[in-house]
């Protein structure tokens, strides 16, 4: 049953991206201003969406983390699992925005980049998350989940302030497309194919992250008993 489940959500998520594909590249309009360009849109958005909602798992697990790991070990090694895979996916779909945006910028203000406040804190948040997995990669001795998971804490208050710096402050980013002022909003075919493209690309990610987890919870297993058998030995 668990390998048929598995292959259904495989299966609906394949087609959900393919669907999305369809929506994002033959369905929606061009855009008036950008032309074909204007489609990186459904590409760009979902994916920082995506990297929110990983970022705020780790966030959870940096919590949880903390919380448990003095009473309940067990209970501290799963959140510390589920904030490493958050981390990880997140950084991969935070990187594809910032791929992506700049492409989409160098046609739409005729620069790669620049030092907006939008931008920059954007990098900001990738490079602490970055910075992260550096940290679990490289780092060893019992206080390096403490200190992934207090950075891990750290980076997510940035989370909040990438999305609102556009309303906060004047950016190159145009004001907000939904819940700005009375003239902001889509197209409603153009909302279709992003909504079609964040649920597809959110189903893909969460199938990566519970991959990820599954992968970290062995190794943290495989740890355990070897440190058994050496204090054994």
């Amino acid at each position: 049953m668990k390998k048929l489940a598995i292959g259904l959500y495989l299966l609906v998520t394949a087609a959900l991206l393919a669907w999305a594909y369809n929506q994002a590249i033959y369905v929606a309009p061009n855009d008036a201003a950008q032309g074909e360009m204007f489609r990186i849109i459904y590409y760009h958005v979902p994916s920082f969406s995506v990297c929110f909602v990983f970022f705020a798992l780790s966030l959870l697990g940096s919590i949880g983390f903390l919380a448990f790991r003095h009473n309940h070990p067990d209970r501290a090694q799963i959140s510390d699992a589920l904030a490493l895979a958050g981390a990880e996916v997140g950084v991969v779909f935070c990187t594809v925005g910032l791929v992506t945006g700049p492409l989409w910028a160098r046609r739409a203000w005729g620069m790669w980049w620049t030092w907006d406040a939008r931008l920059t804190t954007t990098l900001v948040l990738w490079l602490i998350y970055v910075s992260y997995l550096l940290l679990r990669r490289f780092a060893a001795g019992p206080q390096m989940q403490t200190l992934a998971a207090v950075l891990g804490i750290f980076g997510a208050l940035d989370v909040p302030i990438v999305y609102m710096a556009n309303r906060w402050w004047r950016t190159q980013h145009p004001a907000p497309v939904f819940g700005g002022d009375s003239n902001s909003g889509m197209d409603p075919t153009m909302v279709g194919a992003l909504l079609w493209n964040m649920l597809a690309w959110f189903l893909w990610g969460v199938l990566i992250l519970a991959l990820r987890y599954r992968v970290e919870r062995k190794q943290q297993k495989i740890a355990a008993d070897e440190a058994e058998q050496a204090l054994n030995w």
